[in-house]
């Protein structure tokens, strides 16, 4: 594969999973894709996780290589003769650099907004205990936090948490309608499963209806995985 557009480091994504109706989400899919299931039950996810030492093209992104994103995805699949690719739709991408937001918006087209953005880490010398993501002017902050027990584990196979974070490609939808797709290469994640979560602010300031009320409602799961280096492709047109 060609040379990466971007490489960094992922780390500590607190993943928040709520089930949707799919009606909720059709009118969101990508021409090409068709909305995933995991035993029929379908899902949104709020993601927040640190983005560390951000290259694009190999060079450093001075300025602008460490920060937070939360985002709200959902996932999809493009069937092919050989393979079956499994993939993310982003419905809303926060970060707090508008550099990073102008770049992901033209080369991705991809539904980011700035705000700022806050995270805490609390560990022991040897354990994860919470971690936390803060969004939105300090009079409207909103809040993920997720709190962990005991060291993470290898990411069970034919599982819940497989299903939500073994994602290989990104898919968005275009202007004309078109659908680009982009590779996402990371190894398998270790994850805290089972985590412990607290979720509030006005939610509404960032997401529209229905998806502020289903996020405001309890989730399906929670947990946190511990992240990796990763490396994003250029997008590429389907047919």
């Amino acid at each position: 594969m060609r040379k990466p557009f971007l490489t960094a480091q992922w780390r500590y994504l607190a993943m928040l999973n709520f089930e949707v109706d799919p009606a909720v989400l059709a009118p969101l899919v990508p021409k090409g894709t068709l909305l995933d299931a995991e035993g029929g039950r379908h899902y949104i996810s709020l993601v927040g996780f640190l983005f560390l030492d951000t290259h694009i093209f190999g060079f450093p992104a001075f300025f602008h290589e460490s920060f937070e994103e939360v985002n709200l995805r959902f996932y999809v699949r493009r069937e092919l003769a050989e393979e079956s690719r499994r993939g993310v739709v982003f419905i809303r991408e926060i970060v707090s650099r508008p550099l990073v937001a102008g770049t992901a918006k033209l080369t991705y087209n991809e539904p980011y907004t700035t705000t700022p953005t806050q995270h805490t880490l609390v560990r022991t010398a040897d354990e994860l205990q919470s971690v936390e993501y803060l969004f939105g002017r300090s009079d409207r902050l909103c809040r993920l936090t997720l709190h962990c027990d005991g060291s993470p584990v290898a990411l069970p196979a034919v599982s819940h948490e497989e299903f939500i974070a073994e994602r290989a490609w990104g898919f968005t939808r275009q202007r004309d309608g078109g659908t680009i797709e982009y590779a996402v290469d990371h190894p398998r994640w270790n994850v805290w499963r089972n985590a412990r979560w607290e979720l509030g602010g006005p939610l509404g300031d960032f997401y529209q209806e229905p998806f502020s009320s289903i996020l405001s409602g309890a989730p399906a799961s929670a947990f946190v995985a511990e992240g990796s280096a990763v490396a994003v492709h250029l997008p590429q047109r389907i047919a």
